[in-house]
């Protein structure tokens, strides 16, 4: 299974990108609001010059549609999701990631037609313990205390906001690539969502614009590990359900607890971890049974 493969190496560059977004926001000191547009204007160097190498696709009606919805609803998600791993541990914030499947439930059948099966019942329940676990170490103050953390700390909360809108735009990424290819559709929602952070990431930066030359390196590789995993995501959406490719995707939640605890000595792996590999589970339920 092509598709399978591909989603797998998404999930491992969607880590890296995470991993190297966090280290940068940590190290360089850079608003988050510029490694958001970092993670987007730096990586189209590594992804225009394959243009040379793919024919121009046909622009089919809905388009221009999905580009100007999808594009707005990732400048949102992408400042949001660079907002959660700042203020949290990614090893807690992450993990939020991965109830995107479960949106999905409601947000593919509305946009794509496509009607995952019942066994997501399953899915949904070991998601919500997943959650639980995850949290576990809250628990001294009540059953539903870990639920009540998950509300109060803003990481998480966020994370989850963005889960919900990569809900919607994982439909509207196929229905892009549907009708271009993947290759031009991921440079054209790139140019597109670079083209509007470009003045809120300058006016939050300022005077300080002189700071993003200095750490030019600590940003490139976010930019490259984002180019990666759009490839090998939008080609694997043309293969299979895109719920399919969305839930093999969020085992990066696991990656991601792992290299927390390895690069930034984030505490509590174990219990953490736990949770993790539950939600992924509970994913995987969701979309592959």
């Amino acid at each position: 299974m092509l598709w399978f493969i591909l989603s797998l190496l998404t999930a491992f560059f969607e880590s890296m990108k995470v991993i190297a977004s966090k280290r940068s926001l940590k190290l360089s000191g850079i608003d988050e609001y510029v490694v958001a547009w970092s993670l987007r204007i730096f990586a189209l160097p590594f992804l225009l010059p394959l243009l040379l190498f793919v024919d121009m696709p046909a622009i089919g009606n809905a388009f221009l549609i999905a580009l100007s919805a999808g594009g707005l609803l990732n400048v949102a998600a992408t400042i949001l999701y660079m907002r959660a791993i700042k203020l949290s541990d990614i090893s807690v914030a992450y993990p939020m990631i991965t109830f995107t499947p479960l949106f999905m439930l409601i947000t593919s059948p509305l946009i794509l037609s496509e009607f995952p099966s019942i066994s997501g019942i399953i899915g949904i329940l070991l998601i919500v313990f997943g959650s639980y676990v995850l949290n576990m170490g809250e628990r001294g103050n009540g059953v539903l205390s870990p639920f009540r953390s998950l509300l109060k700390e803003k990481g998480p909360r966020l994370m989850l906001l963005v889960a919900f809108i990569w809900s919607i735009t994982a439909n509207i990424d196929k229905v892009g690539v549907l009708n271009s290819n993947p290759l031009f559709w991921i440079i054209s929602v790139n140019l597109f969502v670079s083209s509007v952070m470009f003045p809120i990431a300058y006016l939050k930066i300022g005077r300080d614009a002189a700071r993003i030359p200095r750490n030019v390196k600590a940003l490139i590789p976010i930019g490259l590990f984002s180019a990666l995993l759009l490839i090998f995501q939008m080609t694997a959406i043309t293969m299979t359900l895109a719920a399919y490719v969305i839930s093999v995707k969020r085992t990066s939640a696991i990656i991601s607890v792992i290299l927390g605890a390895v690069v930034f000595k984030e505490r509590n792996l174990r219990g953490r971890l736990a949770g993790a590999v539950m939600m992924v589970l509970g994913v995987l339920f969701i979309t592959l049974l």
